[in-house]
């Protein structure tokens, strides 16, 4: 029954990030006298023992000439080491974990007929040729793969890295050397992933503006340091820089080693003007948790990959699994069977505040963003230790009941799909560059930045108080008005009117 009552709930979906310039772990580095930045970046990350298998996907935004990707790897890459992604792998992965904005109506408080639902939802809450600069380098590895030519280079000498490239008819970012000497000190290799432009597919992006569209790249390696190197993506970035990273790993969640972690406000019912500008209204929501929290890396999700509720799309499957990198993580059959915990992690970076690549670590199971009730009958708010990943950004529009309360004992609170039994409408979904754009592309109403008059809920670890809407599960007040009561004291005096009759009705 609890199953058929979650499964009532709207499932709808969007979200993202703030259109800005985005970077990754490498830089690009193009023929010809251009300025290349990198745009919107994913990456995924799966893990076993010492295993990683790195998946990513950058927008290139730059002149067809040749251009290359530039990343500091831990040993030499073989051909066998990497393959190239379809992209719709990414979207996929976006719209599962993304934010969510869901819809509920408030169902007619004297039908009881759904009570043994919401007192279980209540008890499952109680849980690398020489250059000039003195050093030389190496072409340790060269291979094709799909649109890509590759090369594994060693040095001893970031200048002579930089002369390398200058020979070989790249032009590189001024400075490069101090981004490129650390991992030079570190022993890395270098992968650079040369793209042939008569390979490469070319579309138009939300501003009608003409862009390469790199397949995504995959490659594995050993090694005993569990981590992403991001600080090359800052030599041609511009400003700020958003990353989002998915870890996989069978029953395991990852955070950040090296900076702080937080997870990102949830389960804050929201005005409904939200539904018109939801991306917009995310941004806000993660730009004053990074503010109250600076340098911090922000969990989004966290979640058994095979599920989802609600479920804004299609959820990953064995074929899915294989593809990021099971394939080469087992060396059995039964990947297929295994089950893999999906964590969204949101950095936000720029060259002031970035010191260290980001470094993963094991991170104990949280839950949070569900419809469940906690053990004074409030809807849970924020991530709490749990037993198994369930985490996720939740955001909702109610609908209070309206209809006449005919009944002396009425039962708030329980939240389901639009009355009458009509199908749930998804509200709307934004791809990751457009978190500022409206959901309705017909809505031109301008969103407040001010999310005390967005949520209804109060966001404390933020200072945001909301526009309380106090006892909508419990709490001071008996929840929402009915059409013929405008508050919860109307309710009461409705109750207290018939408990009065039945007295009367006893003493005489």
């Amino acid at each position: 029954m609890l199953q058929k009552l979650l499964l009532s709930f709207l499932c709808a979906a969007s979200c993202f990030l703030p259109n800005t310039a985005a970077a990754f772990c490498g830089f690009y580095v193009a023929g010809g006298d251009a300025s290349l930045f990198n745009d919107a970046t994913q990456a995924v990350l799966m893990r076993a023992g010492n295993r990683t298998v790195l998946s990513m996907q950058n927008n290139y935004d730059g002149p067809p000439e040749n251009f290359a990707m530039v990343i500091p790897v831990p040993v030499v890459l073989q051909e066998s080491n990497v393959k190239t992604l379809d992209a719709a792998l990414f979207e996929k992965l976006d719209r599962l974990t993304a934010p969510r904005l869901v819809e509920y109506w408030e169902e007619d408080p004297c039908d009881n007929t759904d009570m043994y639902q919401r007192d279980l939802a209540t008890m499952a809450n109680t849980e690398m040729e020489e250059g000039g600069g003195g050093g030389s380098v190496a072409v340790e590895a060269a291979f094709s793969v799909g649109e890509y030519d590759i090369v594994i280079l060693s040095t001893d000498d970031a200048t002579a890295l930089e002369d390398w490239l200058d020979t070989n008819d790249y032009q590189i970012p001024e400075n490069a050397s101090p981004y490129l000497q650390p991992y030079v000190d570190n022993g890395s290799y270098f992968f650079v992933a040369k793209v042939d432009p008569t390979k490469v597919s070319w579309a138009e992006d939300a501003t009608n503006s003409t862009g390469a569209v790199l397949s995504p790249l995959r490659f594995h390696y050993d090694d005993n340091v569990f981590s992403l190197p991001i600080r090359l993506g800052l030599i041609n970035s511009q400003g700020e820089q958003d990353l989002i990273v998915y870890t996989l790993a069978e029953n395991q969640r990852f955070e950040v080693a090296n900076y702080d972690n937080v997870t990102i406000p949830t389960n804050l019912d929201v005005v409904d003007d939200v539904r018109n500008s939801f991306g917009e209204f995310y941004t806000t929501l993660f730009d004053a948790t990074l503010t109250a929290n600076p340098n911090a890396v922000v969990t989004e999700y966290s979640w058994d990959a095979s599920t989802c509720d609600p479920c804004p799309g299609p959820t990953l499957t064995p074929s899915d699994y294989q593809t990021l990198g099971a394939d080469v993580l087992y060396n059995d059959s039964e990947s297929e069977w295994r089950s893999f915990v999906i964590t969204r992690l949101h950095a936000r970076y720029d060259a002031d505040n970035l010191g260290e690549d980001l470094i993963f670590e094991e991170a104990t199971p949280i839950a949070g963003g569900r419809e469940f009730l906690d053990a004074q009958g409030a809807i849970e708010q924020g991530a709490q230790s749990w037993d198994f990943n369930n985490f996720q950004g939740r955001y909702i529009i109610r609908h209070p009941w309206e209809g006449a309360v005919l009944c002396a004992f009425p039962e708030w609170g329980k939240w389901g799909g639009p009355p009458g039994g009509e199908p749930n409408e998804v509200l709307g979904a934004l791809s990751p560059n457009s978190a500022g754009t409206s959901v309705n592309a017909e809505a031109d109403n301008k969103l407040s930045d001010d999310l005390n008059e967005l949520v209804l809920t109060p966001i404390p670890e933020l200072g945001i108080q909301g526009a309380q809407a106090p006892g909508i599960f419990g709490g001071d007040g008996c929840g929402c008005a009915s059409t013929n009561h405008s508050n919860a004291s109307g309710r009461w005096l409705l109750l207290f009117s018939l408990l009065g009759l039945v007295g009367v009705s006893r003493r005489r």
